[in-house]
């Protein structure tokens, strides 16, 4: 099983015939869709917690409708939002920490990402990020709230008939790479990728008590991860699920190893975790019944895009577009800093895709 382009992601995971080819079978119907990861799908959560990891400040949203700047870090609408609006759901999904959330929202679908968070509990804990265990605390009381508007069976089938993205990972890796912490001494990359995809695991099946071999002062030292509360069981079916980009392109970790070209050793890692992750997502859907789970290909749009801008029409990609483009990003960009044009980075403000690079995802890959 291959990793789908994030359009054959959405038709594959509701085609059930043998015959049927993600080219020729129609754009599937979800009553409303539902977000759960990282800033590359965080669509505000972060300006309602104390967290440092903000982006609701010029220049992000630059490109979003009435140039506001909401909470993406984007200059411009998230991959999510697209994807709704491609799906006649709507025009942009909204964070479900946002207080002034409508009854129409709840109805529609919302987001539970939070910026800089991983699947790991530890990922930039000290940041104040809501990591994907909390997230799923988040999603208890949005479904508390949706029985209280349609009533329990509707919303059950609307929990059934959601579509539920998951981008999440990405964090963790950068974390694990840069710095000697806890996991650094617990796990060889090999381990520690497989750790993520426990964790992924776990997010989508709930309490499933797993032992894994830690490498911790020449021990082996068993693990028990338990969530409360997961997303099959509390009724999500179809699934698509992202892989990790190719972290070792972005500007600033380029920037703190002082060179100028792709991280091979961290790019590495991020694709072998993504094949993995395709495994994963082929056996999990043949244990869950009535599932459909797709791995949506981030990696390979992005890293063709690293590799050749100019077919997309774009000029940098070893910057993003704020500043100098090595550094920026969160507080550090902003109204003081000079700001290239949308047409210039793949990265435009440095870390996540810009809105025109996650439209071309869709578009053209």
């Amino acid at each position: 099983m291959a990793a789908l382009s994030l359009l054959q992601a959405l038709v594959a995971i509701f085609i059930t015939k043998c015959d049927a080819t993600w080219a020729t079978a129609a754009l599937p119907k979800f009553s409303h869709i539902l977000v759960f990861g990282d800033s590359s799908v965080d669509s505000g959560n972060s300006n309602y917690i104390k967290s440092v990891i903000k982006s609701n400040h010029y220049p992000y949203g630059l490109n979003f409708p009435y140039h506001i700047p909401t909470g993406r870090f984007s200059d411009g609408k998230l991959i999510p939002d697209f994807i709704a609006s491609l799906l006649n759901i709507k025009d942009a999904g909204p964070p479900f920490l946002d207080p002034s959330l409508s009854d129409y929202d709840i109805r529609t679908g919302v987001s539970f990402a939070s910026s800089a968070s991983g699947y790991d509990d530890l990922t930039n804990a000290a940041l104040g990020v809501i990591p994907a265990s909390k997230q799923l605390e988040m999603f208890k009381n949005y479904i508390a709230r949706l029985k209280g508007i349609v009533g329990e069976e509707e919303a059950n089938r609307r929990i059934g008939g959601s579509l539920i993205m998951i981008s999440s990972g990405n964090n963790d890796f950068l974390d694990y790479y840069n710095a000697l912490t806890r996991r650094r001494l617990q796990f060889n990359d090999t381990g520690f990728q497989d750790f993520v995809l426990d964790l992924l695991q776990n997010f989508v099946l709930g309490p499933v008590c797993i032992t894994l071999l830690l490498v911790l002062m020449m021990f082996c030292l068993p693990l028990e991860m338990r969530i409360s509360q997961e997303l099959y069981n509390l009724g999500g079916r179809s699934f698509a699920i992202f892989g990790v980009f190719p972290n070792g392109c972005l500007p600033i970790q380029m920037t703190a190893r002082l060179v100028h070209t792709c991280l091979e050793d961290l790019n590495a890692i991020c694709q072998s975790y993504n094949e993995k992750l395709v495994a994963l997502l082929h056996d999990l859907k043949e244990s869950l019944p009535g599932s459909r789970i797709a791995s949506a290909n981030i990696y390979d749009p992005l890293i063709d895009m690293v590799h050749h801008p100019q077919k997309y029409g774009f000029v940098e990609t070893r910057r993003g577009c704020c500043g100098t483009g090595l550094i920026e990003v969160a507080l550090l960009c902003n109204i003081a800093k000079p700001l290239c044009n949308k047409y210039f980075s793949v990265l435009v403000l440095g870390f996540n895709p810009s809105n025109r690079s996650s439209l071309s995802f869709l578009l053209t890959y």
